[in-house]
């Protein structure tokens, strides 16, 4: 997987809304928290644009992802918000340049839509808030996301450039139903589930064999999860997995007559054949304290009694590396071909000179 480089301060990054539409009152508070990193904010073309729900057209919304994505000027892209409509726009937008030029694009819910296409192009991304939540995410969700994007601490400015090991523990809850035990390693892929249910058959499905799949969902019945984990199961997205990260499971809501079983339960009945590590109630998806994911990275998932355990393998000190030994490379390429063109031009004054 390709992983983007470190941001830096001074760094211009840029909001797109990709779906539902947004205010700038929405997003203010957010952006100052961006700006207090020392990043650069700039607005999409179309940002406060509205056509009923959507914030504009789709043709509007592709365009600004598009241009995020071309600006080479441009570090990273913050979604706005969620809601629905990313998946209109994502056959209009070409991903392509993110191989040569990758920047981390940042959001969840209805951006799964992105991090699905982004996986399958071999880029990592990053399931975190957005910025219509990130400003009442709890501290320790932002400096989380900070820590990724620089490789630093939210409260030390005098690390920057140096990157940790991302690591989460959460203790064992209470419930109706129990993790199971284990260990596994592999990537991680997912977000909300309601999302990838829809891209099932589609150019933006992602495949699961050997991952460990993170699934979260808000505002659903509980036989609408229940059909979505079926159609995982039939698809095969469940069978060969390493692992199954359950995060939150917000405001599910029942019938007059009650489905029988709670989310957790229908979750765990559809992967009972199966022998690899689920954990439940991890803190990742509607919830304040939604720590962020880097999607496509390679994780070690430890489910014991009392706790579990999630760590990332920390790849972006090398990624930072690579970058500015490919700057480096670049300069010295330009710096050798306008050698020979003074060269080739010394040479022919010399001539003309001479003669």
């Amino acid at each position: 997987m390709i992983t983007p480089p470190l941001l830096h301060k001074g760094d211009k990054v840029e909001i797109v809304a990709t779906a539902r539409k947004v205010t700038l009152s929405d997003i203010t508070e957010g952006v100052e928290i961006l700006q207090s990193w020392g990043l650069k904010v700039v607005f999409a073309e179309n940002l406060f644009e509205e056509d009923n729900q959507f914030a504009g057209t789709d043709e509007m919304r592709a365009a600004d992802l598009q241009n995020a994505i071309n600006d080479r000027d441009i570090k990273a892209i913050f979604c706005a918000r969620g809601g629905y409509g990313t998946v209109r726009i994502i056959d209009r937008v070409d991903f392509s340049g993110l191989l040569d030029n990758p920047k981390w694009i940042i959001g969840f819910s209805d951006v799964t839509v992105i991090h699905n296409k982004m996986n399958n192009l071999g880029i990592e991304s990053i399931h975190a808030p957005m910025m219509v939540t990130i400003a009442d995410a709890t501290p320790e969700s932002k400096n989380a996301l900070r820590k990724i994007l620089f490789g630093i601490d939210y409260e030390n400015d005098e690390q920057q450039g140096k990157c940790e090991t991302i690591s989460y523990t959460t203790e064992v809850e209470t419930c109706k139903i129990a993790n199971r035990k284990g260990t596994a390693t592999g990537e991680v892929v997912g977000g909300n589930l309601s999302i990838l249910y829809s891209q099932i058959g589609s150019n933006s499905d992602i495949q699961t064999n050997d991952k460990i799949l993170f699934i979260e969902d808000l505002d659903e019945y509980l036989y609408h999860i229940d059909r979505m984990m079926m159609s995982l199961k039939r698809s095969g997205k469940l069978e060969h997995l390493k692992g199954l990260i359950v995060g939150a499971f917000s405001d599910m809501h029942d019938n007059t007559i009650p489905f029988g079983k709670t989310a957790e339960e229908i979750i765990m009945e559809a992967v009972k054949d199966y022998d690899y590590p689920v954990c439940f109630n991890m803190p990742f998806g509607h919830i304040s304290n939604n720590m962020p994911i880097t999607l496509g990275r390679k994780v070690t998932l430890d489910v014991g009694d009392k706790e579990v355990n999630l760590k990332f393998e920390d790849k972006g000190a090398e990624t930072d590396k690579k970058t500015q030994f490919k700057q480096f490379s670049v300069s010295v390429l330009w710096f050798t071909i306008f050698f020979v063109i003074a060269l080739i031009l010394g040479f022919l004054a010399r001539h003309f000179i001479n003669n």
